[in-house]
Formats: structure tokens, sequence, C-alpha cells
């Protein structure tokens, strides 16, 4: 008997995800990661990033699947373009290693499951099993965050969220039902036209480009070509992932490939709970634990922005690249990445929402005066602290203020999962943070709609009915 390839191997696991096999636990977050997900779609409407990806997705036709936030419909393609780039758009959407992942896999299954009529329990069973190849993927392959012989922390030569193309694949051949040879060949064919890992050239240079790390839109619509090339009867390159001298790890660019790590347990244990994580701000994770240190100083002291003479903060050890370190800020976008610019900002004690990315307080005369105030280093303890426990961000700020050096400290940031109970998201601040977000987009009953759906997923009998409840109240125009 022939032994079965990688390829073969997650085809068939993906073959036998069904809803009743799926732990409590891994249900519980699949639908916490659908909420929060629909929360940053709707907050991004009306930001550039996501306007371009709804205009993007309105160029590829009229469809049956909803754009989020909209009332508008389009292809399948278009729709899911769209709804990546306005989930990912205000850098508030969840985050699970190899960094983002939602953005780049959730989009596909919305736009199927829409139009294919697909129930809540089987809407389930594709998010977890996106979510959970994606994250075997990353721990199979280079980390972000790589060490050096010298001890010293830095990012790998290449990088990217590329391989989350075949969580992506995979949900969309299981919505659609595809038998197992078919989900092979579809997973094949997504390691052949996977996009390229660019995300290591984007932290060199500053201004920041929009692409971001990848395209979340141009990913989903990649994992899309491949799951209908599979089932249309193209032929993908089933030893793709066993050649490890030509394969998918070599012209990915890993330098690294542990297949032990995505088939080890598959289909018994599922790993992505234990690291997926929710963004308490729509700011980059890296500055997360030093917002929330800064955020407590701030109120505790009732400071104001003009008060402040210095903020002093120590944080995460492999962030020294432009892309963070720059105070240029020409455009909203930087300030998702910028240090010093967000910490002025979460010195402004605005709500955590798209305010933050209002021109108003972006190139505001306080914000920008603040900014030249901060400074940032890598923690000592970082690499320590980062061995003990993946989830740990250790972070210091000191703020100089009325004559005082106030101080505020964390070990690990706020929504993760880490041994600190108290900075696990909890379901009512995923919900306060999903109000927030579609303020202005949905009316108060529709938003307690949404609410309801998601949270009684498993009771839904047609997908569709959720989607057509995330439009907005009013009708949406391009600008």
């Amino acid at each position: 008997m022939v032994a079965k390839t990688i390829v073969e191997q997650l085809a068939g696991f993906t073959a036998a995800v069904t809803y009743d096999r799926l732990p409590a636990e891994v249900v519980v977050e699949c639908k916490r990661i659908l909420l929060d997900s629909l929360g940053c779609a709707l907050g991004a409407v009306d930001q550039h990033k996501g306007r371009i990806g709804i205009e993007f997705g309105r160029m590829m036709g009229p469809g049956d699947a909803t754009i989020i936030g909209t009332g508008e419909r389009a292809t399948v393609f278009g729709a899911a373009f769209a709804n990546g780039e306005l989930i990912n758009a205000l850098d508030f959407d969840a985050v699970l290693p190899p960094g983002h992942v939602t953005p780049f896999v959730l989009p596909p299954i919305l736009a199927i499951a829409e139009t294919g009529a697909n129930s809540g329990p089987e809407v389930l069973a594709a998010i977890a099993l996106a979510h959970e190849l994606s994250f075997r993927f990353y721990k199979s392959m280079d980390y972000l965050r790589d060490r050096s012989p010298e001890g010293t922390l830095s990012f790998p030569p290449v990088l990217g969220y590329s391989n989350t193309v075949f969580g992506a694949t995979a949900a969309v051949g299981k919505l659609g039902g595809f038998a197992p040879e078919v989900l092979a060949h579809a997973l094949a064919i997504a390691a052949s036209t996977s996009p390229v890992n660019s995300q290591r050239s984007w932290t060199e240079h500053a201004p920041s480009a929009t692409i971001k790390y990848s395209l979340a839109g141009a990913l989903t619509q990649a994992a899309l070509t491949a799951a209908y090339l599979g089932k249309l009867g193209h032929r993908g390159d089933l030893p793709v992932l066993d050649d490890a001298e030509f394969g998918y790890r070599r012209f990915i660019g890993s330098r690294r490939w542990e297949p032990g790590q995505l088939l080890e347990g598959l289909g018994e244990s599922w790993l992505f709970p234990a690291e997926q994580s929710f963004k308490p701000y729509p700011h980059c994770r890296i500055l997360h634990a030093p917002l929330h240190a800064l955020t407590e100083i701030v109120e505790q002291h009732d400071l104001r922005p003009g008060e402040i003479d210095a903020i002093r903060c120590w944080g995460e050890a492999a962030v020294m690249y432009p892309l963070w370190l720059s105070n240029v800020i020409e455009h909203t976008h930087d300030a998702q990445f910028s240090i010093a610019h967000g910490l002025a900002v979460g010195a402004h004690r605005v709500t955590p929402s798209k305010a933050w990315h209002d021109p108003q307080l972006v190139f505001g005369r306080s914000v920008l005066d603040l900014m030249d105030k901060v400074t940032f280093a890598a923690h000592p303890d970082y690499l320590q602290a980062l061995a003990a426990h993946p989830s740990a961000r250790p972070a210091r700020v000191e703020v100089d203020a009325r004559g005082t050096t106030f101080v505020a400290e964390r070990h690990f940031p706020k929504g993760s999962p880490t041994p600190d109970p108290t900075t696990r998201a909890t379901d009512d601040e995923l919900i306060a943070k999903f109000r927030i977000n579609a303020t202005g987009v949905l009316s108060e009953a529709r938003m307690d709609d949404v609410v309801a759906a998601v949270f009684e997923l498993e009771s839904v009998a047609d997908f569709a009915t959720v989607m057509r409840d995330v439009v907005a109240v009013a009708p949406w125009s391009a600008v």
C-alpha cells in the first residue's frame, strides 16, 4: 500500500471534521472569532483601506454574497476580497500565530456558506478547520520571532502569512462537500499558487505600504481559486509538502520544515484555542501590553496629555525595525504600527475603536507633540519571558508628569489566554467591542440579533440569515 502524502492526510482530516466532533472549547472560540471579525469589518466600512476593498469587490460584479456593512452583494470572489480587507483594515482583528489568520481564512467561509445555504454547525466546523490548519502550518515552519545563535531576536529573512491559504482552501472544500481526493488536489494547487511571503520587506520600510504583511483580499481569492480548480478537475502536485528540498517550504522561503508538528495528533488534539488572541486596541499587537500599562497610569492618576513630559517604554525585542520605530506619519495607516504614535494616542484616553484612526486625532497637534516625547527600547527580560511562555510580552512604561514618574508593568497582553486568567478576553468584552465597532452602521436591535445568532450558531439552519443582518441600516454609497 502506497503511503499517503501529507496533502492527502490533510485532505482526509478535512473530510472527517464535523461539528459533532469539535470539542466544546473549540466551538466557543469559533463563535468568538466570528463575532469579533464581523465587528472589525463593520467598523472599517468608512476607512480608506476598507473602502478600497469594497470598491474592488464590487468590480467583480453583482452576486449573492454580502459585503459586510454595505447591504451590497457581490460574487463570492468579490465579497471574500472585500470582507478580508474590511476585517483587517483597522488592525483590530484577532491574532493567532503566525500572526493574523482570520482575515485570510474567514471571508471565503462567509461567502461560500451564505451562497450555499450552509448551516451554522457547518460554518463552525469550517472556521475551526481553517484556524487549526493555519496554526499547525505555523508550528511547522519558521517562527515569526527567530532566536539567533547570539541569543538575540529577529525576524527570519522571509516572512509572512501565506500558509493560511491551506486553511482557507480546506474550509472552502469542506463547505462544498468535496471528496477527499478532490480536497487533496485543491490543497496541492493552493501550495503551488500561494501568494509570496512579502512581510519582511514591509517591516524594513517606512512610511509603510497599505498592503501590510499580506493582502488579505488576494489570499482569500487564492484559496477560492485553488478550491474551485480542484473541483473542476485540475491536478495538483500531491508530494509538494513532502519534498523538503524543492517543495512548498523551499519556494515559500521557510528555512525550517517540521511536518510532524503539522500532523501529530491531527483530528484528536485541537491546538489553536490555546493561542487564539483578541485585540483590545486597534493597533499592532506588539504594543498592546504597553498600551494596557499606559492606560492604567493615565486613568489611575487622571493624567492629561499636556501634563506629560515623557513616556518611556520597554517592550517587544523583535520589532526594532523601521515599520514600528518610525515617527513619520503620512497616512492614517502609518498610525497602526508606529510605537511612538500609538502610545501618544493611548495617552489621550480615546475609546479603542475606529476613532483611533480619525485624521483629526492621528494628525492632531496634541498627539504629534506627545509622540516626540516617547522613547522605546527592548525589555531586558523579553527573551527569558518568551522562552517560558509563548504569549509572554513583558512591558514597562514610565510616565513623567507633575514632577513625578509613574510606572506600570505587564507580563502578558490583554486579550490572550495565558497563565493569568484576567488576560483572556471575556465574552462580554468581545460583545462590547462588537457594539463599539458596529455603532453607526447597525441599529441596536440589529446588533442584538447578530450577537444572539452568533452565540447560538449551532441552531442556525441557513447561514445566509446571519449575513443578511450585518448590513447598514442606511444605504451605503461609495465616496
